[in-house]
């Protein structure tokens, strides 16, 4: 038999080593599966918005609707399960608190909201603490059975629920955008997606955040789920910090009438008219409804913040 030459042993004997460490386990380098679905979700939007706008095929707009409203709940789901604690929290169990959670929340407000609320001045804090409320009860409903629980686990199970949730009601926004007076408007159907989804982040998910760790630090060490005076309090500063958000926009109009509104302005607002507003009074308008959606985020953001540093101190 030849024997191989020093050159092809040579090369023998590094492929060898290499397959030989590959197989001992050396790192490998790998992208957050996070970063993957959102760069991945994010080019399958667009390359959907473009292909629907070329074609106007109408049998794609199921899938820019679904890939719109869920990429971004989806990334923060995956990116909370990437940074959680608690190793063993199983995948199967974010998947059921996404889907079911945030189904049984969209029903559960859908029906409360059409039997308890009318068109009236508190009509956003009823939309709060029935929102809250659901969500609230879809995660305790779902984790009932739940062996081990801590504060930051519920951080990350209620935040799973607060964005499937939003996935769901973000649909919905955007099929009612899709249908106008004038037929299908697939740029209000993308606006309002874009819109949505850079907010989601600071809805849904980090109320519903605030309120799994709540529910999970009244739990204690008995670990089990129980009303507590935190938690109950809790769940009134959320459906507050709610109610402020979607009620932002009549904030700012107001506040906006009171501060410089002229003398014949007050006297057409009396009269039932609608006063033409100034360059300024626009002006005032979006610095006042954008800082107050930023203060609202800020002080959730800060809350969850204390919430979490509680649960490290717990264990």
């Amino acid at each position: 038999m030849k024997r191989p030459s020093p050159a092809t042993a040579t090369l023998s004997d590094m492929a060898h080593t290499i397959h030989h460490s590959a197989s001992a386990g050396a790192p490998v380098r790998t992208r957050p599966a996070w970063a993957v679905i959102l760069v991945t979700g994010l080019l399958l939007w667009l390359a959907t918005v473009a292909i629907t706008f070329l074609t106007a095929n109408a049998n794609l707009v199921p899938t820019l609707v679904l890939l719109g409203s869920f990429l971004v709940p989806v990334t923060f789901v995956a990116w909370a399960y990437e940074h959680r604690d608690e190793k063993t929290m199983p995948v199967g169990l974010l998947f059921q608190l996404f889907v079911v959670g945030g189904i049984l929340g969209i029903l559960g407000a859908s029906v409360l909201e059409s039997y308890l609320l009318h068109p009236a001045w508190w009509m956003f804090a009823g939309v709060g603490l029935i929102e809250e409320g659901v969500k609230l009860a879809a995660l305790a409903l779902l984790t009932r059975h739940l062996p081990v629980r801590t504060v930051r686990s519920g951080v990350v199970l209620g935040a799973t629920v607060g964005f499937g949730f939003a996935a769901f009601e973000s649909a919905g926004y955007a099929l009612n955008a899709l249908l106008t007076i004038d037929g299908l408007s697939l740029r209000s159907l993308v606006e309002t997606e874009v819109l949505r989804g850079l907010l989601a982040p600071f809805g849904h998910g980090l109320w519903t955040a605030i309120l799994g760790g709540l529910l999970f630090r009244a739990a204690g060490s008995t670990g089990r789920l129980r009303l507590s005076w935190g938690l109950v309090l809790g769940y009134l500063g959320v459906s507050a910090l709610h109610a402020l958000w979607d009620s932002m926009h009549g904030v700012a109009v107001l506040l906006t009438f009171l501060l410089t509104s002229t003398e014949g302005q007050q006297r057409l607002f009396q009269l039932g008219w609608i006063p033409q507003p100034t360059d300024e009074q626009v002006h005032l308008f979006t610095l006042l409804s954008l800082g107050g959606l930023v203060v609202i985020t800020v002080v959730a953001l800060l809350w969850l913040r204390g919430i979490w540093r509680s649960g490290r101190l717990a264990r």
